[in-house]
């Protein structure tokens, strides 16, 4: 296995071990009472179907690359970034709906835990938006073609792995409020 693959996949080990410390402590501290019930923000249901249309359309990417069609793919990987920035805006939106509900990061612990599970996705989404940025100049320059396939690959698994990762938070949230 190539070494910046195998690098990516024990770093998308750590972001699974995180995110299921965290869940877990949600659901322990959820039943020691004291949780505030609230209503999720309709634009996270917005902001999913971005992020999973936003998957699609680095799958079509990688797909145009291993066909070296690689001024469509350009414009794919751009148009990915675009939604992962849309994405974003969306869930900054979202906590907005929350502060008009009451929801805060400070108050009570089903807020907390709401921005800060939210909030570390953001993160790592920046991540890969840094990443596919990466990605897109090296197409610009030609580096990234049929035959050097390593670092879209690696920008392809970690961008589904992210929107599998909200996906997964999403419904967990839902059904645990």
């Amino acid at each position: 296995m190539n070494p910046s693959k195998f690098m990516m996949w024990l770093i998308i080990g750590s972001i699974v071990m995180l995110f299921a410390a965290m869940t877990s402590a949600y659901i322990v501290r959820q039943a020691e009472g004291n949780w505030l019930d609230f209503t999720m923000p309709p634009i996270f249901i917005t902001s999913t179907a971005i992020i999973l249309f936003s998957s699609v359309s680095m799958q079509w990417a990688y797909t145009l690359v291993k066909k070296d069609e690689l001024n469509v793919a350009k414009w794919a990987v751009g148009f990915t970034i675009l939604l992962g920035l849309g994405f974003l805006a969306g869930q900054v939106m979202g906590w907005g709906a929350l502060v008009g509900e009451d929801v805060y990061f400070v108050g009570n612990p089903s807020g907390s835990f709401l921005y800060v599970l939210t909030g570390l996705h953001g993160v790592h989404l920046i991540a890969g938006l840094i990443f596919l940025s990466v990605v897109f100049i090296a197409m610009i320059r030609y580096k990234i073609h049929s035959r050097n396939l390593v670092m879209m690959e690696m920008s392809l698994t970690f961008w589904h792995f992210l929107s599998g990762l909200w996906l997964y938070l999403y419904i967990f949230l839902l059904l645990n409020r």
